[in-house]
C-alpha cells in the first residue's frame, strides 16, 4: 500500500527558513583499498558501480551522539542562535546510541534548556521527514527555532564480509537550524513524502534474539525473554535501484508542483547520497545538468539520514550554495520511504 502526503502549508501565514547548517564525521577513513583486504573487491570495481572511494567509520571513543552534538553546534554557530533559544530538537536516525533515542544527549550537551526533543526514524528519508516536521511545528505557532539533526552509524550493522553491502555505508551527522519567519520570506516551498510497506523486504535490518542464560537454568522455556538485538543490513540492490530511479524524479516533480515552480528554477539537485548511478539517473530524468548536482558520495559513502545535511553543509561552506538558491532535495530508502523538499537557502 502506498501513502502519499503533500503539504498545503503555503496557505498559512507563517513561514520557515533554513539559516544555518553543520556537519561532523568520524576520524577514521576506510578506503576501497582497505576493503579489498576484507572481501574480494577493488577500488576500480567499487567506484565504477557506486561512485564511492572512501567512507568514514566510528572508532575508539567516538559515538554517533558526539557527532550529532558537533554538527548541531556548528549549525547554531552559523545561524547565530543560542542553544537556550532553541525550542525543538529533532534527531533523525535509525541507529541511536541509546535504545530510547539520541535527542536527549543533544539537548543536554548543547544546553538547550528550553527545548523539547525527540527522535524520528525514517531511514535514509529521515532528514526530509525531519524538515517537514519542523515546519509543521512552526506553522502551529509558538515555535521559533528548530534544530533538525540527521545522523546514522550504519557501520554498526554492516556485515563486513558481504561485498554487496560493506562497500556502501559510512557514518556521519549533519544538522540545520530552521527558523520561523514571515510568509513572504518562506524558504521551504513544497514537499512530497511517500511510503510503500510492500517494499520493506528489499532493504531491512531485522531483529534477532539471543537466549538469556537464565532461561537455560532456572527459568521457564519462554521466560525470561530472549535478549533483543539486530542482524546485519540486507539489501536487494537491483530492486532498490529500480525503486529510486523511478520514484525520486516523480517525488521531486510533485514537490515542485506544490511549490508552484518549474524544474528550470532548480539551482541545485541534492539527493540522498546512496549511489552515483542513482543520482545521475535521477538528474537525467529531470533534465538537470551535472554542474547543478551536489555530490560528495565519493568521500563519505551512504551515510543514511546524515547524507543530505552533510552534503548541504559542505556546499554552503564551500561557497557553492548561496543565499536565495533553490535546492531540490530528496531522500529515499528503507521502509520503503521517499520524500522531497524544495528549499530556498537562507
Amino acid at each position: 500500500m502506498s501513502l502519499t502526503f503533500m503539504s498545503n502549508y503555503r496557505v498559512v501565514g507563517m513561514g520557515s527558513k533554513l539559516i544555518g547548517c553543520g556537519s561532523a564525521t568520524p576520524a577514521l577513513c576506510v578506503s576501497n583499498d582497505d576493503l579489498s583486504k576484507l572481501v574480494e573487491t577493488s577500488d576500480e570495481w567499487i567506484a565504477a558501480r557506486t561512485g564511492i572511494r572512501n567512507r568514514r567509520v566510528l572508532s575508539g571513543d567516538e559515538t554517533l551522539g558526539g557527532l550529532s552534538v558537533q554538527a548541531a553546534q556548528r549549525a547554531l554557530d552559523m545561524a547565530q542562535v543560542r542553544a537556550e533559544d532553541v525550542d525543538l530538537v529533532l534527531v533523525c536516525t535509525s541507529t541511536p546510541d541509546d535504545l530510547f533515542g539520541g535527542a536527549g544527549r543533544v539537548l543536554a550537551e548543547l544546553g538547550c534548556t528550553n527545548a523539547f526533543g525527540f527522535d524520528i526514524t525514517a531511514a535514509c528519508s529521515g532528514f526530509i521527514v525531519g524538515l517537514i516536521t519542523a515546519t509543521r511545528f512552526i506553522k502551529g505557532g509558538g515555535i521559533q527555532n528548530v534544530l533538525v539533526v540527521g545522523a546514522d552509524a550504519l557501520s554498526h550493522y554492516v556485515d563486513w564480509t558481504d561485498r554487496g553491502t560493506c562497500i556502501l555505508f559510512g557514518d556521519a551527522a549533519g544538522a540545520v537550524l530552521v527558523q520561523a519567519c514571515n510568509a513572504d520570506e518562506d524558504g521551504l516551498l513544497g514537499f512530497s513524502v511517500q511510503s510503500d510497506g510492500n517494499g520493506q523486504k528489499h532493504l531491512h535490518c531485522s531483529s534477532s534474539n539471543t537466549e538469556d542464560v537464565l532461561s537455560k537454568t532456572n527459568g521457564a522455556p519462554t521466560f525470561p525473554p530472549k535478549k533483543g538485538t539486530f542482524s546485519c543490513i540486507e539489501m536487494n540492490g537491483k530492486e532498490v535501484f529500480r525503486f529510486a530511479v523511478r520514484c525520486v524524479p516523480q517525488s521531486i516533480e510533485r514537490a515542485l508542483e506544490e511549490a508552484g515552480l518549474p524544474a528550470s528554477s532548480i539551482d541545485w539537485l541534492l539527493l540522498h547520497q546512496a549511489n552515483q548511478r542513482i543520482i545521475d539517473a535521477a538528474a537525467n530524468r529531470l533534465a538537470i545538468p551535472s554542474d547543478k548536482v551536489i555530490s560528495n558520495l565519493a568521500n563519505y559513502g551512504n551515510t543514511s539520514a546524515a547524507s543530505i545535511p552533510l552534503a548541504l553543509d559542505e556546499a554552503v561552506r564551500g561557497g557553492k550554495v548561496k543565499t536565495g538558491d533553490i535546492i531540490a532535495a530528496s531522500g529515499f530508502g528503507a521502509g520503503l520511504t521517499w520524500g522531497s523538499a524544495i528549499v530556498k537557502w537562507g
